[in-house]
């Protein structure tokens, strides 16, 4: 109980200290100021993106009364430790009771004096949130999203408690293409770009603090595109990236029930340290390819992914599980109940199975297809460490070691898309019949 006043405590000095201080500068000013109706901050990880959307939101709920605030991201589940977080640990004051009656990961809306109201919630459970009115929206790590989902939000600013309706957003960079990035060079939003220098506790009175000079340091270890995007804030497209016709657009789509008669299988690659991935994958009678489910987890034993896997598969008929070859881990996984074969793994004729089933056939669609919201549960460790956590993430930072002869991709971040190559090589073979595989 002592540490838990304690802890109580030292949360409330923290809260205190972040609310009486918080002086914005850079973009995240120029923010607070703006009233056109779509603004994007974009920039690298860790410029103060989401504290500087949270407090204009906090301020004006504090100045309108009975105006109407919206928090979203694709998933709830991610807001609790992202925006949600930061807003009551750094932006509510100490002595506030607006975030006393639930805990955070269960929170539904914060309530203030003056009856104005912040909702929180996620795309993924969108039906009730969608149904009302906001005067602000803020959309976390807006990359996320889908255009029709952006477009659909800015139909709910109608509240009109205050003198402007508008949507506002964070995100870091993703490919070029992207139609958030399109949808700001053609004018409908504007996009401000952070700067790690706009964050005062990275960088004060002209250098890198202590909690700076770490930051920036593990920023500065990642590789290829991530380190544009994360350190740098370009939106770039990977060079030598090896699937060139992957798009989010087009290869994600929305999530359906899987038709009971189709083909169902689990793809694994081992990992610990790395990540261990296991995708679902179903086959249409038309030979499309659909991922739609996935586990994207380090530092878990396969004793302990193996009930998981059969708990979530209860009520299919799996045809196969397809493994990487390690023996004892395809051991564990049979003493459990999963029966194993071994992955074809030959690399040149995987990746060209995987990129026949990317490019656009004479119908005008692939014929391989990732569900949203697929992941089971995220793997707060690699979000910290701005890795990938689900198979999607990996194909636009997925490129050859040598990219003048594209023959072996460089071995990080591949996780999920070895697995994608394996399925697509097991779902060649008619029916299961598993030539090429031991």
């Amino acid at each position: 109980m002592e540490m838990a006043a304690a802890e109580a405590q030292k949360r409330a000095k923290l809260r205190h200290h972040a609310q009486t201080h918080y002086a914005p500068r850079g973009v995240a000013l120029d923010l607070q100021q703006d009233s056109r109706p779509e603004i994007v901050l974009s920039g690298p990880a860790g410029t103060g993106k989401s504290r500087a959307c949270l407090e204009k939101i906090h301020r004006l709920a504090c100045e309108y009364p009975r105006s109407r605030y919206l928090i979203i991201r694709k998933t709830r589940e991610s807001l609790s430790e992202s925006a949600l977080f930061t807003f009551e640990n750094y932006v509510l004051p100490a002595d506030s009771d607006i975030a006393s009656n639930a805990r955070r990961n269960y929170r539904q809306v914060y309530r203030y004096p003056n009856h104005s109201e912040i909702v929180v919630g996620g795309l993924d459970k969108s039906s009730k949130i969608m149904s009302t009115e906001y005067d602000i929206i803020f959309v976390q790590e807006a990359i996320e999203l889908v255009e029709d989902e952006w477009e659909m939000m800015t139909t709910r600013l109608r509240n009109n408690r205050l003198p402007v309706q508008q949507i506002i957003a964070d995100t870091n960079p993703s490919y070029p293409r992207h139609w958030l990035k399109q949808r700001a060079d053609k004018g409908q939003t504007l996009m401000l770009e952070s700067r790690h220098e706009d964050n005062p506790v990275l960088w004060r009175d002209g250098e890198w603090t202590a909690e700076g000079k770490v930051y920036i340091a593990r920023l500065d270890a990642l590789t290829g595109a991530r380190y544009w995007r994360l350190r740098r804030g370009r939106w770039v497209q990977a060079e030598g990236v090896v699937y060139e016709d992957y798009d989010p657009n087009i290869h994600l789509i929305p999530r359906f029930e899987i038709p009971a008669n189709w083909r169902r299988f689990r793809v694994i690659d081992f990992g610990f340290v790395n990540p261990f991935t296991c995708l679902w994958l179903a086959v249409d009678p038309d030979d499309n390819l659909y991922l739609y489910r996935e586990i994207y987890m380090t530092h878990r034993t396969v004793q302990t992914h193996a009930p998981k896997i059969l708990e979530l598969s209860e009520g299919e008929t799996i045809e196969a599980t397809v493994c990487d070859h390690d023996a004892e881990d395809r051991a564990t996984l049979e003493e459990n109940g999963i029966p194993t074969i071994a992955a074809n793994k030959a690399v040149s004729v995987g990746i060209q199975k995987v990129q026949e089933r990317l490019k656009k056939q004479e119908n005008g669609k692939p014929r391989l297809f990732i569900l949203r919201d697929s992941l089971v549960e995220t793997d707060q460790a690699l979000l910290d460490a701005k890795k990938p956590v689900c198979t999607e993430q990996e194909f636009d930072s997925y490129i050859w070691a040598d990219k003048a002869n594209k023959e072996e991709p460089v071995k990080e971040n591949d996780h999920g898309v070895d697995s994608v190559r394996y399925g697509a090589m097991y779902a060649d073979q008619p029916a299961g019949i598993m030539l090429g595989f031991v």
